[in-house]
């Protein structure tokens, strides 16, 4: 069974790890089903950044400032020794005054410019409704050919399972 590491908790982690990057406020709980599509085949750590429990708003800043330290960390860390897969899911709600996936589209770009300039693995998903679809799709293609570029959610899970397992390092 894979070990599925959560916030604010820190793990000592041996081996490949597979974060689940991809917008969580105003979308499905797509980590979830993430999660089992990657243990029904393989047992990897899985970070995932979704909160345990529900939070309405924006957080206060203690923990807004643990959560973002949280995802930094093992985002180095799946760059490092495993896979970031995002799974650009299409939104089920609005915040107003929100962009929808306004930090994992910024992640995105930090992890695509990783890919180019260290060799990061990386997939990217992107389920029909994701806005901007076309353009991410035309420069992740263009800027890192090497990222795979998934259209359904299992596609992109088993992609990330066999990133790790074509690039296997000593841990």
């Amino acid at each position: 069974m894979a070990e599925i590491l959560l916030p604010p908790t820190y793990k000592d982690i041996k081996g490949p790890l597979i974060f689940l990057a991809g917008p969580i406020q105003d979308a499905p709980d797509w980590q979830h089903q993430a999660i089992q599509i990657i243990q029904e085949r393989e047992t990897h750590h899985i970070a995932s950044p979704r909160y345990p429990m529900v939070m309405k708003g924006d957080f206060p800043e203690n923990l807004y400032n643990s959560q973002v330290e949280w995802e930094h960390h093992h985002l180095n860390y799946a760059g490092k020794y495993g896979v970031i897969l995002f799974w650009l899911a299409k939104p089920i709600s609005h915040t107003p005054g929100r962009a929808y996936a306004q930090t994992t589209r910024f992640e995105l770009g930090w992890s695509v410019a990783r890919n180019y300039l260290e060799g990061i693995k990386v997939v990217v998903g992107i389920e029909d409704g994701f806005s901007n679809a076309r353009y991410i799709r035309k420069t992740v293609s263009t800027i890192a050919p090497s990222i795979p570029i998934c259209s359904n959610l299992e596609e992109t899970c088993i992609k990330a399972l066999q990133l790790i397992k074509s690039h296997q390092r000593n841990y």
